[in-house]
């Protein structure tokens, strides 16, 4: 099935977000459609996943909320596709709850888990938070230019440059980094990292904070190899050193 963009009224002149809904279940589909257009956002709806690749490289998403049970294959598979071309956000729509499920699906690059059946109020808080973090927050002065670090952050372009390598990041990765690049060389506790990670109250557990290290680790070793940026210490949590030996 081929993407089907749902045209409402443009109520506000500034440029709306774009939400894929990835989701086989028409009832399911159709009332995040509903809940999406209350809150302006232009939606596009697939009930499969094999034309999502295609449809993330023609007409790129501000947002996807992918299913896990697709009728032609598995979401988490399709997350880790996504995740090889593009850092758009994901937010898992499962009713998978083991915490196994939902650390792989975030050591595969989801954003954020929603657990069916859900409040579509809730799915709605999650859209908002993912893109506030995106492209809403302000630019502190020490952000604008390279540091010490060799690190270049711009939060609301949601850009990150490090070592003269643009790097491609979830939302939660970037935050995660952010938090590194304001304490350097200092030791943040997992609680630490989680309270900046997340504002709507959560529970989520400690090895959430190692999954998305995890991936930022690979990726800025890909961009400087040879450097443990970010090391673990035993017992209390994470530092990030600079580039400098």
């Amino acid at each position: 099935m081929s993407a089907i963009p749902i045209n409402q009224p443009d109520i506000h002149p500034t440029t709306r977000a774009h939400v894929l809904v990835v989701e086989d279940e028409p009832k399911i589909a159709a009332l995040l459609s509903d809940y999406l257009h209350q809150e302006h956002y232009t939606v596009s709806l697939l009930d499969s996943g094999l034309p999502v690749m295609d449809k993330v490289r023609t007409d790129p998403p501000s947002l996807i909320l992918l299913d896990i049970m697709l009728p032609d294959m598995d979401g988490m598979g399709l997350c880790r596709e996504i995740r090889r071309i593009s850092a758009v956000p994901i937010i898992m729509l499962t009713a998978r709850i083991e915490e196994a499920d939902r650390l792989r699906g975030f050591e595969l690059g989801a954003d954020d888990y929603v657990c069916k059946p859900f409040s579509p109020r809730e799915v709605m808080a999650r859209v908002q938070a993912l893109l506030r973090r995106v492209g809403q927050e302000p630019i502190p002065p020490s952000m604008h230019t390279q540091d010490a670090l060799g690190l270049h952050l711009e939060p609301t372009r949601h850009r990150a440059v490090f070592n003269g390598r643009e790097l491609t990041l979830t939302p939660v990765e970037f935050r995660l980094l952010q938090q590194f690049h304001d304490q350097p060389n200092t030791v943040l506790s997992r609680e630490d990292l989680l309270d900046g990670l997340y504002n709507d109250h959560r529970v989520v557990t400690a090895r959430t904070v190692d999954s998305h290290i995890k991936n930022l680790r690979r990726k800025l070793q890909a961009a400087a190899p040879g450097h443990p940026l970010i090391q673990a210490v035993y017992g209390v949590g994470y530092r990030f050193t600079s580039l400098a030996p």
